[in-house]
């Protein structure tokens, strides 16, 4: 029979794998999910064995750092798909999501799945998924946002705002927001009955065999 392990040693466990945690958001926020698990372990302050006594494999550690990101995207997404006014809504989250990006390098990790079948952001964009590509839609329909617009456009979006964490990280925030106004103009409908300049086939993202943008 496995005796329970005294208090002190159950809060020394819990301190342990709470600075884990908080060494973990700050590092991945800092270099991203590539950044090595020593790395990590060296932040919180323990050893390595002590944090793989906690986290298995770098992808629990992963799956569990990054559940506040996930919940925040998931926020902004149900925020924003909230909006009586699906343009004002849609404008709303790519302010918000350059936002996310702009704190925390791994914000953009988690969209983009870069550790899926661990960390399983890929569920959680699954569920986000449904409701950005709604908003999506009316925000179409309001003929606010440009017809060619496709979900995945949102990846893209990340991905050239990677070059704003590149600045110092006092002028970030206001270099995230200019940035985000000048994607939500190419986002835009023209005025009037003008219609959008042709834009290039979308390209492939995704490994062969993945479902492509909707």
């Amino acid at each position: 029979m496995t005796r329970p392990l005294p208090r002190s040693a159950r809060r020394d466990a819990h301190d342990n794998r709470a600075r884990i945690l908080d060494a973990a958001r700050a590092v991945f926020g800092e270099d991203g999910l590539g950044a090595p698990v020593r790395e990590v372990a060296r932040h919180a302050g323990v050893a390595p064995a002590t944090l793989y006594r906690r986290f298995p494999t770098k992808r629990a550690l992963i799956a569990e750092a990054l559940t506040q990101q996930r919940r925040a995207c998931h926020t902004a997404v149900r925020d924003a798909l909230a909006d009586p006014d699906p343009w004002h809504g849609f404008q709303s989250l790519i302010q918000r999501i350059c936002e996310l990006h702009a704190h925390s390098r791994d914000f953009a990790d988690t969209v983009m799945t870069a550790f899926p079948e661990a960390a399983d952001p890929t569920a959680d964009r699954g569920g986000a998924l449904p409701a950005v590509t709604e908003l999506a839609r009316r925000a179409r329909a309001s003929g606010r946002l440009r017809p060619d617009f496709v979900v995945d456009d949102l990846v893209l979006m990340l991905m050239a705002h990677q070059g704003v964490l590149g600045v110092p990280s006092a002028a970030r925030p206001a270099a995230s927001r200019r940035f985000a106004a000048y994607v939500i103009e190419a986002f835009r409908a023209p005025p009037g009955t003008g219609a959008p300049a042709s834009l290039p086939p979308f390209p492939e993202l995704r490994p062969s065999g993945s479902p492509g943008p909707s």
